[in-house]
């Protein structure tokens, strides 16, 4: 059974995009009980809109992520797995599709060079792979910013990915810009674990949004691989010293990097800084719950979630 589309516009984005219908009939005749076909299998009675995925039934999120990402899919588990069913999360589901990474130093300019060549090279066919698996809606968990320099660079690599799959995405520039609109915020602090380019390649997007950065911290990581272990006081520490200082009259803290985790810290830093932080990963799927019409307010990661 083929997927049938429905037109859905998004909460926040206004954007109109597909949404599949992917119940299927899955149990045809022909259920073989001892080497025979078994007639008590046939069903007088199947759904029409054909059966729910067991797991998935309420909606169904692909998630890529670049090879090297260990912290992405288990923080958004974990939001989802928290908040259940008293959000009406019980029934959703995500499916993740590393894109290849190989070249995981970037140390330096040239290193995150390779970096993007390879994640460009191997970002459409990790998309339709993701297809495979027929997900209703799309988050890309990657700071393309970080990679690639201006509005207009990011803009055209996503419309060409969007355009392949016939779906709707959540994506770094659209999150973050729909967050900070509803935070009312225009001068914000910028946390990365991005080098000097990286990092300057965060402020232009920005920059190139009409939002003010006022103040930035790069953590200088110099592996993919170990941006999971950048340790939470080095985070704090940037929040608190940098950042969200009375002097810098902050509207928000943004944090960039998909690999970097900030569950463990947002709430507590809202609560001494009085700052909100809006962090990549929780704002993708904030901003994906949000588009796809579940509107309940999220516990764990901060005010945008519980607030908006």
């Amino acid at each position: 059974m083929t997927a049938h589309m429905q037109h859905t516009r998004g909460a926040l984005s206004g954007r109109t995009f597909h949404v599949p219908d992917v119940g299927v009939d899955a149990l045809p005749p022909g259920v073989i009980v001892d080497g025979q076909v078994d007639a008590r299998f046939v069903r007088a009675d199947a759904p029409s809109g054909g059966d729910p995925d067991s797991r998935s039934f309420r909606h169904r999120f692909g998630l890529i992520v670049p090879a090297t990402n260990t912290i992405m899919e288990q923080e958004l588990w974990s939001l989802l797995i928290g908040n259940g069913a008293s959000a009406g999360l019980d029934g959703v589901g995500l499916h993740t599709t590393p894109v290849v990474t190989p070249k995981p130093d970037i140390s330096t300019a040239a290193g995150v060079a390779e970096f993007r060549a390879g994640f460009l090279s191997g970002l459409d066919d990790a998309a339709q792979t993701a297809l495979l698996g027929t997900p209703q809606y799309m988050i890309l968990g990657m700071s393309l910013e970080h990679i690639l320099v201006g509005m207009d660079s990011i803009s055209e690599t996503m419309d060409r990915v969007e355009h392949g799959s016939d779906l709707g995405w959540a994506t770094w520039h659209h999150a973050v810009r729909s967050a900070l609109g509803v935070l009312g915020a225009t001068r914000i602090g910028l946390l990365t674990p991005f080098e000097a380019s990286g990092n300057a390649s965060a402020i232009r997007m920005f920059n190139d949004m009409g939002i003010d950065v006022v103040a930035s911290v790069g953590l200088a990581c110099n592996s993919l691989q170990k941006l999971a272990h950048l340790p939470d006081w080095a985070k704090e520490q940037a929040i608190t010293e940098v950042l969200a200082t009375p002097g810098n009259r902050l509207d928000a803290v943004v944090q960039c990097g998909t690999g970097m985790s900030m569950l463990n810290v947002i709430d507590r830093l809202e609560t001494s800084t009085g700052v909100p932080i809006v962090a990549i990963n929780p704002t993708l799927l904030w901003y994906a719950l949000r588009e796809n019409g579940f509107a309940q307010p999220l516990q764990g990661a901060g005010r945008l979630l519980r607030e908006h």
